[in-house]
C-alpha cells in the first residue's frame, strides 16, 4: 500500500500525483503559474489550479465561459480573497496592498476547505481525481504551508520575480535592524541617502539602497507592505523547495547566495521558453490566463512592420501613473519618430481619471503607430519587427525580453523593479534606466538612442547573447532548467510519492 492510500481506508489506487497550484491573485503572478501547472500536467500530474473568485469571474469574462472548464486531468477551483466584491463592470487589478492583507489573513481557512473537498472527493469511485499529494504555492501566499504541513505533503513555493529581488526582500529585516529603514523623513528620498552603498548583501555585489526593492522607501516603521513582505521571506524557509522562474547563468552569484540560507532552490526559466518546447498538447495549450481580452490583430500589424524597427511600449498589469506622465511618455514616443506599439491598459492611469490621449498625438502618430489595451506579449516580443522594449521592469515582462533578445528602456515603478531594473542596466548590459518623473525630452531621446544610437547596438548584441544562453537553458532535456525542473519533481514533489514519472 502506497503511502498515500495508507492515509484513508478503502482508497483506491491512483497511479498519477496531484499537484494543487495556487498564485497571487495578480496577473503577473497567474501567468507563471499556470506555465508550471502545464510543465507538471505534462510530466504526469493532476493539476487543480485556484484562483481567487474575483479573477476566476474576469477570465470567464475575458476567455469566455467555456475557457475554465479544463480537462479531465486539469481543472480549475475558486477561493474568497477576503475582499469586498469590485463594481459589476470592473476591469481592473484590485490593490496590491490589500491584496496581500487579505489574502494572508482570511485566505487560510477557505483554501483548508477546499483541499479537504478534493481529498474527501478522492474516495468516490466514479472520480478521476486522486488525493493531493502536493501543493505548489506562490511564495507570497505562505498561508498554505500549514495545509501542507497538516497532510505531510511536499509544498513548493514559486517565487515569480527575479533571484536578485529575492535576496533584496530577504535583507529587508537587516536594514531594519540596523537603523537604514524606515527613512527618518521624505526629504530623504532625494537628499542621496538611498545612494547608500549596500555592498555587504551577499550576490548584490554594488547595489545601493535606492536599487533595493521599492518598500525600502518608506518612512512608516508599522508599513504593512515592508512587514508582510519581512514575515512572508521568513516563512518561505518553511518550505520544501523554492522555484524560481530564471536560469542559471543570468543570476549565478545571488543564487549560490541564496543556496545558502534557503531550502532548496531550482531554477526553471524562462518558463515561455520551456513551455514552448516540452509542452505541445493543443488541448493544453489552449489554456490560459489573461485577465485581459488580448487584441492579437497587433501581430499582423507587426507583420507589415521592418526588422527591428517598431519600439513596444508596455508597463504591466499593475502599474501606474499620472495623467500628466501618460501625456509625457506620449509625446516622448511621437516626437522620436519611431514606429511603435503601445499597451494603454483601461486602468493606467491611477485614481479615477480616464485615459485620454491628446487628439494631436492620435493624429501625428496614426500612421506608424498601434494603440492597444492587451495583447500576447511573449508573441509580441519574438516578433522580428520588434527592435526595443519601453517597460516598468516586471520580471516576467524583464526575462520575456531576454529571453528573445531585446534591449529595453527601464522605468521601474515599484515592488521589484528598481531591483530588476539595477541589473538590466549596470550587469546584463542591455538596459537604459529613465527617471520616474522623466519629461518627453527625456523619453524622445532615450528612445532614439535605443532604437538608432550605438549604445543601443551594443545593447541588441548583449541581448542576443543573453537569448542564446536563454534558449541554451531550456532546449531538449539537456538544458540546465529543463534538469532542474525534473529534478525538483523527483527529489521534491515525488519523495513520498510511490513511483516516479520522469
Amino acid at each position: 500500500m502506497s503511502p498515500v492510500e495508507s492515509t484513508k481506508n478503502n482508497m483506491p489506487h491512483h497511479p498519477k500525483p496531484h499537484a494543487v497550484c495556487i498564485p497571487f491573485p495578480a496577473q503577473g503572478h497567474i501567468n507563471p503559474m499556470l506555465q508550471v501547472s502545464k510543465l507538471l500536467h505534462q510530466r504526469g500530474f493532476h493539476i487543480t489550479f485556484v484562483n481567487t473568485e474575483i479573477n476566476h469571474g474576469r477570465l470567464l469574462k475575458s476567455l469566455g465561459h467555456d475557457s475554465l472548464q479544463g480537462l479531465p486531468s486539469f481543472r480549475f477551483e475558486a477561493i474568497p480573497d477576503g475582499l469586498p466584491p469590485p463594481a459589476a463592470d470592473a476591469d481592473a487589478t484590485q490593490v496590491a496592498l490589500s491584496l496581500c492583507d487579505s489574502t494572508a489573513k482570511n485566505c487560510l481557512v477557505p483554501f483548508r476547505h477546499l483541499v479537504q473537498k478534493l481529498n474527501d472527493a478522492a474516495l468516490e469511485d466514479d472520480v478521476v481525481f486522486p488525493p493531493v499529494t502536493c501543493i505548489v504555492s506562490d511564495a507570497i501566499m505562505s498561508f498554505t504551508l500549514d495545509v501542507s504541513e497538516e497532510l505531510g505533503i511536499p509544498n513548493v513555493l514559486f517565487w515569480t520575480a527575479s533571484a536578485c529581488s529575492f535576496m533584496g526582500y530577504l535583507h529587508c529585516r537587516p536594514l531594519l535592524e540596523k537603523g537604514i529603514i524606515p527613512l527618518k523623513d521624505e526629504s530623504y528620498l532625494t537628499n542621496g541617502y538611498l545612494d547608500m552603498d549596500l555592498d555587504w548583501i551577499p550576490g548584490l555585489r554594488g547595489i545601493r539602497l535606492k536599487n533595493m526593492p521599492s518598500i525600502v522607501r518608506t518612512t512608516d516603521p508599522e508599513n504593512i507592505i515592508l512587514h508582510f513582505g519581512i514575515r512572508q521571506f521568513e516563512r518561505a524557509k518553511r518550505g520544501s523547495a523554492i522555484i524560481v522562474n530564471t536560469f542559471d547563468d543570468l543570476e549565478c552569484e545571488v543564487l549560490e547566495a541564496l543556496s545558502s540560507i534557503l531550502p532548496p532552490i531550482y531554477t526553471i526559466g524562462p518558463l515561455g521558453r520551456l513551455v514552448a518546447d516540452q509542452v505541445q498538447d493543443s488541448a493544453l495549450n489552449l489554456i490560459r490566463s489573461n485577465l485581459w481580452k488580448e487584441e492579437t490583430e497587433c501581430l499582423e500589424w507587426l507583420s507589415s512592420k521592418k526588422s527591428n524597427s517598431v519600439v513596444y511600449v508596455n508597463f504591466g498589469s499593475l502599474a501606474v501613473m499620472t495623467a500628466q506622465q501618460l501625456t509625457e511618455f506620449a509625446w516622448g514616443i511621437a516626437n522620436s519618430g519611431q514606429t511603435f506599439m503601445w499597451v494603454v491598459r483601461p486602468d493606467i492611469v491611477a485614481g479615477d481619471s480616464e485615459v485620454t490621449l491628446p487628439k494631436e498625438f492620435l493624429v501625428e502618430t496614426k500612421e506608424r503607430g498601434l494603440l492597444v489595451k492587451w495583447c500576447p506579449q511573449e508573441k509580441v516580443l519574438s516578433h522580428p519587427s520588434i527592435g526595443g522594449f519601453l517597460t516598468h521592469n516586471g520580471w516576467n515582462s524583464t526575462l520575456e525580453s531576454i529571453s528573445h533578445g531585446v534591449p529595453m528602456i527601464c522605468w521601474p515603478v515599484g515592488g521589484d523593479q528598481q531591483t530588476n531594473c539595477w541589473f538590466c542596466c549596470d550587469k546584463w548590459g542591455i538596459g537604459m534606466e529613465i527617471d520616474n518623473n522623466a519629461k518627453r525630452g527625456e523619453i524622445e531621446l532615450v528612445v532614439r538612442k535605443l532604437m538608432e544610437g550605438e549604445k543601443g547596438q551594443v545593447m541588441k548584441k548583449k541581448a542576443m547573447e543573453w537569448e542564446k544562453m536563454a534558449q541554451d537553458a531550456t532546449i531538449g532535456l539537456t538544458g540546465s532548467s529543463c534538469l532542474n525542473l525534473d529534478k525538483m519533481i523527483n527529489q521534491v514533489l515525488l519523495s513520498s510519492y510511490p513511483s516516479t514519472i520522469i
